[in-house]
């Protein structure tokens, strides 16, 4: 990994620099990012049972309700968008980067933005596709359309678009996830939806608004996806103007996840991505999944 490299620095300073006042990564309007703050040091998780259990050729049966049975009672030390955990960037070969897209569901959020879809399938460019259970119900056909197309991977975006806490921790002013067991189930239900949707389980996990507490990234980990965050902010929330979003890709670096949205065709994200994507590519840059 390569977030804690010089590369990752200046990714996350340049955007940062231009989302002051839009750095919402939510499904709302744009607010100062004044939640983000982290402690320094880690959650230890509780102990585990030493029994080992018995070899198997098939993989053990994760169970959500065990998960949160084995952290019950875990404190978090850590909260925000970046920590030991979360994948924001990956090891590139050359100048790869991955384009990332949130759908977030729920009222007025579930939408296609389907000049984004287009052009992304025309230009033959890959994306992670991040769809909210609510967005995945409330547009199946869409949503089975996705799987069957190998330019896209369907991730994880939970069920209810929570920040994804064990205490209840908000983020742009909406309440997380408020115990061990409703973190694992806003995990476990959209990864079951999905499983059945593409005919394997996802991979990857994006919290609402893309905070987490370090016992919620344990939590992740264990019922099998990674956790995921980004080193573009590119459109803040779907709130950024077309301009605003080229200018937030220009913060392309190998390695770079890009976030975005694709649920809100009004917004200035599809517009701003038709125009900088091919610039992107045209300075040697390649589109990649997670």
């Amino acid at each position: 990994m390569l977030d804690r490299g010089m590369a990752r620095r200046r990714m996350l300073g340049i955007s940062a620099a231009l989302a002051a006042g839009f750095a919402t990564t939510g499904c709302g309007t744009a607010q100062n990012n004044t939640t983000t703050a982290q402690a320094t040091s880690a959650t230890t998780p509780p102990a585990t049972s030493g029994r080992v259990a018995p070899l198997s050729t098939a993989p053990p049966a994760v169970s959500p309700t065990a998960v949160a049975d084995r952290y019950a009672g875990a404190q978090p030390r850590q909260w925000g968008v970046e920590m030991r955990g979360i994948t924001s960037t990956f090891e590139a070969t050359g100048k790869q980067m991955a384009l990332t897209f949130d759908a977030c569901g729920g009222p007025g959020n579930n939408d296609v933005d389907e000049s984004l879809v287009s052009f992304l399938i025309t230009q033959q460019i890959p994306a992670t596709l991040f769809l909210n259970k609510r967005w995945i119900d409330a547009n199946p056909a869409r949503a089975a359309q996705l799987a069957l197309n190998p330019l896209f991977e369907l991730a994880n975006h939970g069920v209810a678009h929570k920040p994804l806490s064990v205490t209840g921790r908000a983020a742009y002013g909406i309440a997380g996830t408020g115990s061990v067991r409703e973190a694992a189930d806003e995990v476990w239900a959209n990864h079951e939806r999905l499983t059945t949707l593409v005919g394997k389980p996802p991979r990857f996990f994006r919290a609402g608004t893309a905070h987490y507490d370090d016992v919620a990234v344990a939590i992740v980990k264990e019922l099998g996806e990674a956790p995921v965050g980004y080193s573009i902010n590119a459109d803040f929330g779907a709130t950024a103007s077309a301009t605003q979003v080229q200018s937030a890709m220009n913060a392309a670096a190998p390695g770079a996840i890009a976030l975005a949205h694709m649920h809100r065709p009004q917004s200035g994200t599809g517009a701003g991505m038709i125009a900088v994507l091919p610039k992107i590519r045209a300075m040697g840059f390649t589109y990649v999944h997670l």
